[in-house]
């Protein structure tokens, strides 16, 4: 094996790692294999689950079925797309994930087969591309779990082929600050390399000890980062999607510390983490489609770290989504991470999951916003979501203001959400500069002009602008909440708050009031929508589905809607069929205050105008 090269690697790590251990200097790991997530006779547990209910039945006999389909998977190979080996090193997880869970619940030899002949393989790879090193991350993880639950009926010589492969393409790169700029981020990369690189020293612990212990104590201190974006209320800045990756390895992260140390070193106590459940389930509107700010696409899915969570919260009623995931959907093998959910959920009794009783979180933060529905039971109930924050975030868009709104069992506002990386990148697209200037803000799905939002004059959001949220209402006759948006737009006016509101628990009110400078400005009101649209002056029927919901601008009494379609502006922008944007701008007199208000109205529905109040007011 090629030790001196982990030795002569630990000499680049990082000045807090060389120094003396910070948090594990009196803790030693004595446990046999397997020691990550799932130790020897945890199954059982497992067991009596899938006895007494037939929903985590169905969970098992997915990931049995999927690993059955593996069996006949040719075996992974080195194949990038354009810079990234991702796709390949999560197909590892997937299938390392799933066979090992299979072998050590049947003890049927065939899996164990298959997960031995991919690590070999795998670990034959020239590298697992440390210049983008999540797939580094990912892949260790994935090896690191099949090495270690199948350590006992591993040959020495596989053992040993893996254990280097780890070591040196795994743990080595981390040292390397060429490579691991991501121990100083504050977003998902942190996560996710971390808790790679915390598996693959759990699963070698015993041949290199002093090193694992330095690597699991450096992810301890760093995984503080991204852990304090989640304060102070849990809201996860990157958004849904983001969410279930890193906040999903973080609970991997979490989860595998507690269990092999018997704490997690005061980490969840100096973050809001606890408090992101509450976040992540109130982002799925009745429809079952997320609020899709930022780079997320426009469904929910199950999340098997929300199991973790709920247990820790002791609030059953945080499953409530995850339960219906469960409910409906009969192939969920798709998960590489759906194993942990049978680790996670064991000992949880689905029946006694309930709806939650609050209609409406909110929450500071990175990303401050509100999400509130006019019920958690009714399919066909109101759901709205809007956000402040700022469009420096990591994976932000210029979105700050914008919303998403159900009714009726559609979806009416709506948000674009992501475009695939590789397509824009492919175009050597400037994605990744968050500058004002940049061209990421040219591509269509990313500025303020195709977002359910604010434009004055035509221009963009600032970036370094910041939008906190200013109050909100549990008040179930007026629910709300109120944004400052005046930084985000500084320049062109003085001042500009955003209202939104479910009204008596039938209507959205959407109120802008904002003040102009010395000089006038043109705000163009926007709503991106997936409906037909027909115009009448002041109002709209917007039609979907055969259900109908009435826009109605209250004031300014004058206000002309119009539409304007969401066409590709370049070569590189995503087709958007079935989308337009419906709207109207309003010209604001040089040092002059407006207000706007909108209402959205499902059919049926009779506004009441006494709700109409100054934003102050609500």
């Amino acid at each position: 094996m090629r030790k001196s090269l982990f030795i002569c690697c630990v000499l680049m790590l990082p000045l807090f790692v060389s120094a003396q251990l910070k948090h594990l200097q009196n803790s030693n790991l004595t446990s046999a294999h397997p020691r990550i997530l799932l130790t020897q006779g945890e199954e059982e547990l497992i067991r009596k689950n899938i006895a007494s209910n037939e929903t985590w039945q169905k969970v098992h006999q997915n990931i049995i079925n999927e690993s059955d389909r593996m069996l006949t998977l040719p075996l992974l190979e080195r194949v990038k797309i354009g810079r990234r080996l991702l796709d390949k090193s999560r197909e590892c997880i997937h299938r390392m994930f799933f066979l090992s869970y299979a072998y050590r619940m049947t003890h049927d030899a065939k899996y164990l087969k298959k997960a031995e002949e991919e690590m070999v393989h795998i670990s034959a790879f020239e590298d697992w591309n440390p210049s983008h090193f999540l797939d580094v991350a990912e892949m260790t993880l994935g090896l690191s779990i099949g090495y270690d639950w199948l350590y006992n009926d591993l040959s020495q010589s596989t053992r040993n082929l893996i254990k280097e492969a780890i070591l040196t393409k795994g743990l080595a790169p981390s040292l390397d600050p060429k490579y691991n700029s991501w121990l100083r981020v504050t977003h998902n990369w942190n996560q996710v390399c971390n808790t790679g690189m915390t598996y693959g020293a759990l699963a070698i612990y015993e041949d290199q000890p002093e090193e694992s212990k330095k690597i699991i104590d450096r992810a301890i201190e760093s995984i503080q980062l991204p852990m304090a974006d989640y304060n102070p209320d849990g809201i996860y800045p990157e958004g849904y999607g983001y969410w279930g990756y890193g906040t999903s390895f973080n609970m991997l992260f979490l989860s595998a510390i507690e269990k092999t140390y018997g704490t997690d070193f005061g980490l969840t106590q100096r973050s809001a983490i606890f408090k992101t459940a509450g976040f992540l389930e109130n982002m799925t509107g009745n429809t079952g489609k997320c609020f899709n700010y930022s780079d997320c696409g426009t469904g929910s899915g199950l999340n098997p770290a929300m199991f973790w969570l709920a247990k820790k919260a002791n609030d059953l009623s945080l499953l409530y989504v995850e339960k219906k995931h469960l409910d409906r959907d009969k192939k969920m093998s798709g998960d590489r991470l759906l194993p942990a959910l049978m680790i996670w959920g064991a000992g949880i009794n689905l029946d006694e999951i309930q709806a939650p009783k609050q209609l409406i979180w909110s929450g500071r933060g990175k990303n401050p916003m509100a999400l509130m529905r006019s019920s958690w039971t009714d399919p066909n109930a109101i759901y709205v979501a809007v956000k402040g924050g700022s469009p420096s975030i990591n994976h932000a868009h210029m979105d700050i203001g914008s919303f998403v709104m159900d009714a009726n069992g559609e979806r009416w506002s709506m948000d674009f959400g992501s475009q695939e990386y590789e397509s824009l990148e492919s175009k050597n697209v400037d994605l990744w500069n968050m500058k004002q200037n940049s061209q990421r803000w040219e591509v269509l799905r990313y500025n303020n002009f195709y977002h359910s939002t604010l434009t004055f004059d035509n221009q963009l959001q600032k970036v370094e602008g910041y939008a906190p949220i200013l109050s909100s209402s549990a008040k179930p006759s007026f629910l709300n909440a109120t944004f400052d948006l005046s930084k985000v737009y500084s320049g062109n006016t003085k001042d500009v708050k955003r209202g939104i509101a479910i009204v008596d628990q039938k209507y959205v009110m959407v109120r802008d009031e904002v003040e102009s400078s010395d000089k006038a400005t043109t705000m163009r009101w926007t709503m991106l929508t997936p409906a037909d649209v027909k115009i009448n002056g002041g109002t709209a029927v917007l039609t979907k589905n055969g259900k109908t919901l009435l826009l109605k601008v209250v004031e300014p009494a004058n206000a002309i809607i119009t539409t304007r379609p969401t066409t590709p502006l370049h070569e590189y922008d995503a087709q958007n069929q079935g989308t337009i944007l419906v709207g109207f701008d309003v010209v604001v007199p040089a040092n002059t205050k407006s207000q706007v208000t909108v209402l959205l109205i499902p059919e049926g529905v009779k506004e009441n105008s006494g709700k109409i109040k100054a934003l102050n007011n609500w």
